[in-house]
């Protein structure tokens, strides 16, 4: 019962959540955050996560990244906005659930890499926001659960997952 209720809401809400703008300076703050966890890259505690802090700032980063160069190399005039339930949910609740979902290896991090790399990665992704609203309004890229995200939707995609996986990089490190 609760499930159907919690759909209801999503699929409700879901329609004027998915437009709801995520302003770009507080998804930079977001990104910026994970500078100070870099030192601690190699942390890790089997309890929160299998994966180091390193792997959850990487991957954050790296999925900006994928995202935006996806975003780039889209044809705007393509994009169709389709209603998913996933998505309406993800927006309305504004979280991810944790350890539901596999990341697409698009957006895994090697499976060796250094702190000079996390450093490089964050240099790209700051830049990256800085560009995105320069994108056109229907630029988007394509969510293996989610479905076609444009700019918008993108952004607070974005502000959602980097929040996701800070809340799992600040549990591994406070353990």
């Amino acid at each position: 019962m609760a499930v159907c209720s919690l759909f209801f809401i999503g699929f409700i809400v879901g329609f004027t959540m998915d437009d709801e703008n995520v302003d770009i300076a507080a998804l930079q703050q977001e990104v910026q955050q994970h500078e100070n966890y870099i030192s601690a890259h190699e942390t890790l505690n089997p309890e929160v996560s299998k994966v180091t802090v390193g792997w959850h700032v990487y991957h954050s980063l790296l999925t900006v990244n994928e995202v935006y160069a996806a975003m780039q190399q889209s044809d705007p005039d393509t994009y169709k906005n389709r209603f998913n339930p996933r998505r309406a949910i993800m927006f309305t609740m504004n979280k991810i659930p944790r350890g539901r979902a596999q990341s697409p290896e698009v957006v895994l991090p090697p499976q060796h890499f250094t702190k000079n790399d996390l450093l490089l990665q964050l240099q790209k992704a700051e830049e990256n926001l800085v560009k995105i609203d320069s994108l056109p309004e229907n630029a988007f890229f394509n969510h293996p659960y989610v479905g076609s995200l444009n700019r918008e939707q993108t952004k607070k995609f974005l502000w959602i997952h980097t929040r996701h996986h800070l809340g799992i990089i600040r549990d591994i490190v406070r353990e």
